[in-house]
């Protein structure tokens, strides 16, 4: 009896070792499954933020399930890429047009600060610090330093952090920029405020470098190169 006794407790330790087991296997695959799909919900978020896309989660989550769980949808993958690019190009529309006019607004009151030149362009123009050395012209290269930021003051892009300047062909660049930088000298910084006729537009280039933006860069210019002893950017 006693062994019998002893044998059901092996042969319930075993049953309850094996349950135990698939449970940690399962709630470790339940963990990795549930780390994915966040991992895949910021991945679609990313895609869709910045875009000027206002969505409805729960007919987002609705729509997705439907896909997900082969159900009857609303539309067809086509009629829902339709619906798609049309909120897509109003609401790049009206974030265009509120750039365009925030854009506006900010120049006209920094054209009027001390220092701050403007082209017949547009371009607004303001030395930090004037430097000694020759003038680029546009076939040439240029060695930078730079910070690119909107009005907002939302950075973008800079070389600054990590101490790595950037070899810049000027025939190859925003209008704004090439003009800007044919304004200074070797080792000479300047800021460079540029409307959006003169950056990337309408069209805007992504991120935080919406359609109309006004962009402002922050420019050290460290060397000029001839064309042909600048980096190979056809190439790269």
């Amino acid at each position: 009896m006693k062994n019998i006794f002893f044998g059901i407790l092996f042969l319930s330790g075993i049953a309850a070792f094996c349950s135990a087991s698939g449970i940690a296997e399962e709630a470790e695959k339940g963990k990795e499954r549930s780390e994915m799909s966040y991992a895949f919900g910021m991945v679609v978020a990313g895609d869709i933020f910045g875009s000027g896309l206002e969505i409805n989660y729960d007919a987002f989550i609705r729509g997705f399930r439907d896909v997900m769980e082969n159900e009857k949808t609303r539309y067809t993958m086509d009629e829902a890429m339709e619906k798609i690019q049309a909120a897509y190009v109003a609401a790049q529309a009206e974030t265009g047009e509120r750039n365009r006019a925030e854009g506006a607004a900010f120049l006209a009151e920094n054209g009027k600060r001390p220092g701050v030149v403007t082209t017949a362009s547009g371009l607004q123009y303001e030395v930090i610090s004037e430097g000694t050395g020759e003038t680029p012209e546009m076939h040439d290269v240029v060695l930078v330093h730079y910070r690119g930021t909107t009005v907002h003051d939302v950075e973008f892009d800079t070389t600054f952090d990590s101490g790595m300047p950037m070899e810049i062909p000027l025939d190859r660049v925003i209008p704004g920029w090439s003009e800007g930088l044919l304004l200074m000298r070797e080792g000479g910084k300047a800021k460079l405020y540029i409307p959006p006729n003169l950056a990337y537009g309408s069209r805007g280039a992504g991120g935080a470098i919406g359609p109309n933006a006004t962009l402002i860069f922050e420019v050290e210019l460290l060397s000029i190169y001839p064309p042909e002893e600048g980096y190979d950017f056809l190439n790269e």
